[in-house]
């Protein structure tokens, strides 16, 4: 019988090899291996896809737990006083962060929206489990039309975590206007001005004591605050200290006090501020004393801050709230008040027996009491009550008469201290130079180079001296620019102390000016050790665009802050540093209707020592003349030399628009841009607005608080002294600098006699 021949298996009858058998497959052995791997196949695939799954299932648990990680973190932000913003002045921006996932260390990044805003700032913030944190950051307004900020929070790894953008703004208010405030149930009204301008009218800023900043400095752009006593109770200690510190440095606080025992527990702050002791409730039904100061002299007894073009002794014009009507049912209707005893207050309206609103300054500040409760009737419907709050926030008149005007914001002061502490290395090409070395490179490219060229007979060299000529005139620019601009680091700071003393210690309000010149393209570092200190960069107004290009990072601390900023080669760039403390008074000051007592505790000689004060109805200057250091001086006031303080301001402030339009023009006289005599210029800055012209956009309009004329119109002193080499702060500069100078401008405040 014949044997039947065995088949190979298809694959290798056809010659086809597949792709997971080995590259020698002849032989027994090969075909082996043949059927071991096709049996292993299997096991083989199903252990490429269980791997496959557990690698998707993997990367979906990550995906969903970093999903769930940023909706575990919610980020809030309120920019302004309830979305109120004040042009060239600090304002807060309150942040809430809630934290449902891990603890975890975050990062917030606060950038400006727009060009020229300021430099971006950063905070460090914990987040536990489960908790939500409330904070404040300082920030300055230093865009010149509509402002938006925009903020980032990252984790330790600088993941994002959230983000918040913020909201179109309610207003950016014009410095032509003062901003009012209110922590009350109920907010106060305001005339409606139809035919005016939305920017121009006047609107109150609702307050929550949740997100009440705790930095002083927070409030700086803020002037009127009204509070209510009752809401009083939920500020925490940090914010009453703010708030009181803000009082003291300038603002204006309007407390309505509705039940006496407001002012008892967590209360008693208040209590110690008021002007008056109140006593008990008493129903009153004559209160016409209301409506007789409504329609009295539109001038408010009290202190307003000054600005650019609206200050109270140029106010001139008709006097809208002498043709406000009285409303019988209002003036028949009673109304509780509270009984009060002065203490050092006057009466504002009403009688010193029976006062309806009481006055008394707090520092360089005021505060009045309204016995009564303006939320609660009558007052509530009274129809003359915006027009009260009108006055009572010192709107000025000229807004609610005429329905069209033209303001001018006016210019920073910032120019009128970077033209004195501007390095003299950089120095500017004049004008006439440039145009004669214009000249030469036209004539060199243009008939000089046809001219030997065709004398030569070569004419096609053009293609080769062409580039000669440029290269030369380069080379020539850069050396000119090297001879001109380069020098040394240099680092020159100028400070204004504001000094407001009350008890045994003193409110010490700084501004530091700090001029950096920069030999090559760097970075410089800052900081701070303050208690309260923020950090910016020029600001130059509506006349450049909002703030420099000095960009940086400031990163906000419990106390103090880290900057910074990066500086171009052979430039001058300006920076400011705003910073409060409390701390023993450096200077004290005594005066007597015959003698000037001087009691300088510094241990640095006090030069130029001058007293500003009013006398019927004029504002005068002492030339005091030197006080050593730790010594104590009496200075007669007969015979002393005296200066009307208009003439003084009026000669030493002449040039300031000369030097700072100057100052950044590229080419020009090195002499025009340099304001040499820091002395006496910075004293005549401190009084810049009494020589202001109503609506000249060259007026000068100095940051909340700076101007001194306020305090001189109401009566208090204010000892002017020039403290040379000496800086009542730590340094700014983290960086080597080898030419270093520092100089201190005291502003001392001397309170009125009762």
């Amino acid at each position: 019988m014949k044997r039947r021949k065995r088949r190979a298996p298809n694959c290798i009858v056809q010659g086809a090899v597949p792709k997971y058998a080995p590259k020698d497959d002849s032989g027994p052995r090969g075909r082996r291996t043949h059927q071991w791997s096709r049996r292993a196949a299997p096991i083989k695939g199903r252990w490429r896809s269980r791997r496959l799954w557990k690698c998707l299932a993997t990367v979906c648990s990550l995906l969903a737990w970093a999903g769930l990680a940023n909706a575990a973190v919610r980020l809030d932000m309120f920019v302004g006083y309830d979305g109120v913003v004040p042009q060239g002045s600090w304002f807060p921006i309150a942040f809430e962060v809630q934290n449902d996932g891990p603890t975890f260390n975050s990062l917030i990044e606060i950038a400006p929206g727009q060009f020229g805003g300021a430099q971006n700032r950063t905070i460090q913030v914990e987040l536990p489990t489960g908790t939500t944190k409330r904070f404040v950051v300082p920030i300055f307004a230093a865009a010149s039309y509509n402002p938006s900020w925009n903020a980032r929070l990252t984790d330790e790894r600088g993941h994002l975590r959230a983000e918040a953008s913020s909201q179109r703004l309610r207003r950016y208010n014009e410095s032509i206007l003062p901003l009012a405030a209110a922590l009350t149930r109920t907010m106060p009204p305001l005339p409606e001005l139809k035919g005016r301008q939305e920017e121009f009218r006047p609107v109150f800023a609702r307050l929550q004591p949740a997100v009440f900043p705790d930095n002083p400095l927070s409030l700086d752009g803020l002037d009127t605050l009204y509070l209510s006593s009752e809401r009083a109770l939920e500020l925490k200690a940090n914010q009453v200290g703010t708030l009181l510190a803000w009082l003291h440095g300038g603002g204006h606080l309007i407390v309505g006090l509705e039940q006496v025992s407001h002012l008892s527990g967590s209360g008693e702050w208040l209590r110690q501020v008021l002007p008056a002791e109140p006593t008990s409730v008493t129903t009153v039904t004559d209160h016409s004393a209301i409506q007789d100061w409504l329609s009295s002299d539109r001038r408010f007894n009290g202190l307003v801050r000054e600005n650019s073009n609206v200050t109270r002794r140029n106010r001139a014009g008709p006097n809208p709230y002498a043709q406000v009507t009285t409303e019988p049912s209002f003036e028949q209707a009673p109304m509780e008040v509270m009984e009060c005893r002065l203490k050092d207050g006057r009466a504002l309206i009403g009688s010193k027996a029976k006062p309806l609103a009481i006055i008394a300054e707090r520092g360089r500040g005021q505060i009045t009491l309204l016995p009564f409760a303006p939320e609660l009737e009558p007052f509530r419907s009274w129809k003359n009550a915006p027009m009260f709050w009108a006055k009572m926030i010192d709107l000025p008149p000229d807004l609610l008469v005429n329905d069209r005007g033209t303001y001018y914001g006016g210019r920073p002061v910032d120019g009128i201290f970077g033209a004195m502490i501007d390095s003299e290395q950089a120095r500017k090409l004049p004008v006439g130079w440039l145009l004669l070395l214009l000249v030469a490179y036209l004539l060199v490219i243009g008939p000089l180079d046809q001219y030997w060229l065709k004398k030569l007979n070569r004419q096609m060299l053009t293609w080769l001296t062409f580039p000669a000529y440029v290269v030369f005139f380069s080379l020539l620019i850069y050396f000119i620019g090297y001879k001109l601009r380069a020098g040394e680091t240099e680092w020159t700071e100028l400070h204004v102390l504001d000094v407001t003393g009350h008890g045994v210690t003193a409110d010490l309000r700084g501004r530091s000016f700090g001029s950096i010149y920069s030999p090559v393209n760097a970075r410089y570092n800052f900081a701070s050790e303050e208690p309260f200190a923020v950090m910016r960069g020029e600001f130059s107004g509506n006349y450049g665009g909002g703030q420099d290009a000095n960009r940086g990072t400031v990163e906000q601390r419990s106390a103090g802050f880290r900057a910074n900023a990066s500086v171009p080669v052979w430039t001058s760039q300006l920076f400011l540093s705003d910073w409060w403390r409390q701390a023993p008074a450096p200077i004290n000051v005594t005066t007597t209707a015959s003698e000037i007592i001087v009691d300088n505790q510094l241990d640095v000689k006090l030069t130029f020592v001058r007293l500003v004060e009013r006398e019927l109805d004029h504002e005068y200057i002492y030339e005091l003349g030197e006080v050593p250091a730790q010594e104590k001086k009496t200075f007669p006031r007969r015979g002393k030399t005296t200066t009307s303080l208009d003439v003084f301001v009026q000669s030493h402030s002449s040039h300031f628009q000369q030097a700072v339009n100057a100052r950044h023009q590229a080419f020009g006289d090195n002499t025009a841009s340099r304001i040499r005599d820091w002395t006496n210029a910075a004293m005549a800055a401190s009084f810049i607005t009494t020589v202001n012209t109503p609506n000249n956009y060259e007026n000068f309009n100095p940051p909340p608080g700076f101007d001194l004329s306020p305090l001189i119109e109401r009566g208090d002193s204010v000892l002017l002294a020039w403290a040379a080499d000496y800086s009542p702060t730590k340094p700014l500069n983290q960086f080597s600098a080898t030419r270093h100078r520092k100089n201190t401008l005291l502003r001392v405040l001397v309170p009125q006699k009762p």
